[in-house]
């Protein structure tokens, strides 16, 4: 991955920050990519970039809201002013609050839609094309594994996230034989914030139920095969890979990092 200019959606925290640190350890340059200005600039100090002469060459950020139509076009043009190019996008970008069936709004609906899909959409929209005209680059869509076994904790989210999955499809039929090569990964239940902060999914689901939030996490963790919380550099050891020369064969894949969760991969 040396010298690679790569995008990183939501790098801040979780899969993301996994993601851009171990970019950066294969020698790529990163443009973190997020909402938070604050959380950006704690999130790019704490890069194992060493120098900060050294830091300054390969690590960019910017704060944007990915679900805003012009946010592509912002994220692609920051990363080719920092890096001169973009070799490899990462739509990590994303979130699940808990709701049932009954509860989701057309809003709740629309703004899971905006988020996996037309976020994912437009980015790959804008990077794309410019990597097939050089003959090379990678595209990686972090789904989910609800996108594959729709879960009842919130279906906007799950169907989206299949979506998402047919979209990654999509672009790498379409790319493929000009150098860009697409494909998706699905975690499982994975231990990020999403899943154990305050506000996250474990904790939503425990002050609906009535339990705690650890009762919440060692359950998840007890319905995965493997018998615990993925951890986010698992996902991004599989993320890396698939930006990588050594992939030069995975097309249009969904690859399950779950533990199990799935029955089987497809």
């Amino acid at each position: 991955m040396r010298g690679k200019a790569c995008i990183v959606t939501g790098a801040t925290s979780g899969i993301g920050a996994a993601t851009t640190r171990l970019l950066l350890a294969e020698r790529a340059r990163v443009l973190l990519v997020a909402r938070n200005e604050e959380r950006l600039a704690a999130a790019a100090e704490a890069t194992p970039t060493g120098d900060p002469a050294t830091a300054n060459r390969v690590v960019s950020t910017l704060a944007a809201d990915v679900t805003d139509p012009d946010a592509a076009s912002r994220i692609v043009a920051a990363c080719e002013s920092a890096f001169e190019r973009v070799d490899v996008l990462v739509n990590n970008a994303g979130t699940m609050p808990v709701a049932s069936l009954d509860e989701l709004t057309d809003d709740d609906w629309q703004s899971q839609w905006e988020l996996n899909v037309m976020a994912s959409l437009r980015l790959m929209r804008a990077a794309a094309p410019a990597m097939a005209e050089r003959g090379w680059g990678r595209i990686v869509n972090v789904g989910s594994s609800s996108g594959k076994r729709p879960s009842s904790r919130n279906p906007a989210y799950s169907v989206t996230k299949a979506a998402q999955l047919s979209l990654s499809r999509v672009f790498a039929d379409a790319y493929a034989k000009r150098g860009v090569l697409i494909n998706a990964v699905a975690p499982g239940p994975t231990a990020t914030e999403l899943w154990t902060g305050d506000e996250g999914i474990a904790a939503q689901s425990a002050a609906r139920s009535g339990s705690t939030r650890e009762q919440e996490l060692e359950a998840a963790g007890g319905n995965v095969p493997l018998g615990r919380l993925g951890e986010p550099e698992e996902i991004a050891a599989v993320i890396v890979f698939l930006c990588s020369e050594q992939a030069a064969d995975v097309v249009g894949a969904s690859w399950s990092v779950d533990g199990g969760t799935v029955p089987f991969a497809f």
